[in-house]
């Protein structure tokens, strides 16, 4: 699902046309923390265990801001080398900054900002931790509500939700 700026997958481009609005609520509040990124589009990745994202580059934003990412959920376990070649294909040796990976379970809430060097680094999701969803999501938009939504009790006890915010363009395109 995306929010704001449509992503063609097919072309892996941002259409040119007007996008539609980015939700305006979480827009003022990721712009509050990270003021250097404009939210404009976002892709939300719902995930299970035993989903992973596979090792990419972002690189379809004609804008070169930081990357904006906050999850809610069970852990995930993240990599993220550096923005030259697939961190995969290569060897990194010699202690040379090629190949060099860091690996970092990111808990529920967990937000990480990647911009300078970071901004095109290659990156990925390679495992999803069952069983770590925190207690209070678990039931979730069940509880304590009137009953609208006892459908989805526990439906969050073993996803991740993932919003990865970024700006398309630079100055007032939109």
């Amino acid at each position: 699902m995306t929010l704001g700026g449509q992503y063609d997958w097919t072309q892996k481009v941002y259409p040119s046309s007007l996008p539609p609005t980015f939700p305006s609520d979480i827009g003022a509040l990721l712009e509050g923390i990270w003021p250097d990124t404009k939210a404009q589009a976002a892709i939300v990745n719902l995930y299970s265990p035993g989903d992973t994202l596979s090792c990419h580059r972002d690189v379809a934003e004609e804008s070169q801001r930081g990357l904006i990412s906050v999850s809610l959920g069970c852990d995930a376990i993240f990599v993220i080398g550096n923005d030259g070649p697939d961190p995969a294909l290569s060897g990194g040796e010699n202690g040379s900054e090629e190949g060099k990976v860091l690996t970092l379970r990111l808990q529920s809430g967990s937000a990480v900002y990647m911009a300078g060097k970071s901004r095109f680094a290659w990156h990925g999701v390679p495992q999803i931790v069952a069983g770590t969803c925190p207690e209070y999501l678990e039931e979730w938009p069940a509880s304590g509500g009137d009953g609208g939504y006892e459908g989805w009790r526990g439906w969050m006890k073993n996803k991740r939700v993932n919003l990865n915010v970024r700006q398309m363009w630079e100055g007032t395109e939109l």
